[in-house]
């Protein structure tokens, strides 16, 4: 016991001596080790009588977890130090004035998207979307669009694997698929506008093998051509910002609408120079129609009772023309100097209330 008491002493005195972890790491194996100074001790309890064994073994115990205690605490100690060390070191003086950085920019795409949808939102319509990965009949059949048409043919469309069930699958070649599901799930009146991104084989100045698209439906008991004229009309005036834009409709045909229209804007582009809003000639936009017959069929939609119109268009398009870019391919090349001349400030959001930017 005498022994006990001696070496705890010694070693409490040792704990507190330690000046680093190193020194406190040592401390700890030569008395808790394998090796260990109470270790040892702890092995020579069996050559000790019963009571004394007892009572020796009794305190060895306490001892041992009083050093483990005070090294746990010191090393806790030097821990801290060591932190608040580093963090004085590392410390930011957070009154110096900040780095100069570039402004964020919003994408010509998205803040198009955003003004059609301001511009829409104010005739009633809501956003719908669908998925990028369709099956052939909603992306083609529940629009009646023939097996021999030109646009399920493999050089146009993106086929996938079948899934489990065999039925053919495609990335989407227009959002109309949003508004087959829209009519499925919804009861008329229906008015949505559904934009998002497509896929088609064809890659150009003009042309990329991903691009965007906002589609309009309109179901409901009573909606004819004239309401469909008067809608595109105020959304070309409204988004070109010219409240005066000639807009004109010609017969076109779609599978799947009937009667159906090609929408052409007034422009010139005498001189070289091109305008929109003024002038003698004409630029298609987007198409149009009301919806057919067998369309609503296949949405379980009367058609004897209900009617409606769809229209679609492009949105890197019709971005292009508002915003004067030339090129359709710089849209995805992540290139920031383009997207500082073409981009907007983040929170010039486009309403009708506060403006659209033109």
């Amino acid at each position: 016991m005498q022994d006990v008491e001696t070496l705890r002493a010694e070693l409490a005195g040792a704990v507190e001596a330690a000046g680093d972890l190193a020194q406190l790491e040592e401390l700890r194996v030569s008395a808790l080790g394998k090796k260990g100074r109470i270790t040892g001790l702890m092995k020579q309890l069996g050559g000790l009588d019963p009571e004394q064994r007892k009572e020796t073994g009794q305190a060895l115990n306490r001892l041992k977890d009083e050093i483990q205690g005070a090294i746990e605490a010191r090393k806790t100690a030097f821990e801290d130090a060591e932190l608040n060390a580093r963090l004085a070191a590392e410390r930011i003086d957070v009154s110096l004035p900040p780095r100069p950085e570039e402004a964020g920019r919003v994408h010509p795409l998205t803040q198009t998207t955003e003004e059609l949808v301001a511009i829409f939102a104010e005739m009633g319509f809501s956003v719908a979307e669908g998925p990028h990965i369709e099956s052939d009949y909603y992306n083609f059949t529940a629009l009646n669009i023939p097996p021999e048409h030109p646009a399920r043919q493999e050089h146009d469309t993106f086929y996938l694997p079948p899934d489990e069930s065999g039925t053919p699958r495609v990335l989407r070649t227009h959002t109309s698929p949003v508004q087959i599901r829209t009519m499925e799930s919804k009861t008329p009146p229906i008015r949505v506008i559904c934009p998002g991104r497509t896929f088609r084989s064809d890659h150009d100045a003009t042309h990329s093998p991903m691009f965007h698209q906002v589609e309009g439906l309109v179901i409901d008991k009573a909606t004819h051509m004239g309401h469909l004229k008067g809608c595109l009309i105020d959304f070309c005036r409204a988004f070109f910002g010219v409240d005066d834009l000639p807009v004109r409709f010609r017969p076109s045909y779609f599978p799947f609408t009937e009667p159906s229209a090609e929408v052409d804007i007034g422009c010139t582009r005498k001189g070289g120079e091109f305008k929109i809003g003024a002038g003698d000639d004409w630029l298609e936009i987007l198409g149009c129609g009301m919806v057919h017959p067998k369309v609503l069929q296949y949405c379980g939609i009367d058609p004897d009772e209900y009617q409606g119109f769809a229209f679609g268009m492009g949105i890197e398009r019709i971005a292009m023309l508002k915003y004067g870019i030339p090129d359709l391919r710089p849209f995805y090349d992540s290139d920031m100097r383009w997207l500082k001349h073409y981009g907007f400030m983040p929170f010039d959001v486009p309403s009708l209330a506060g403006g659209l930017n033109r």
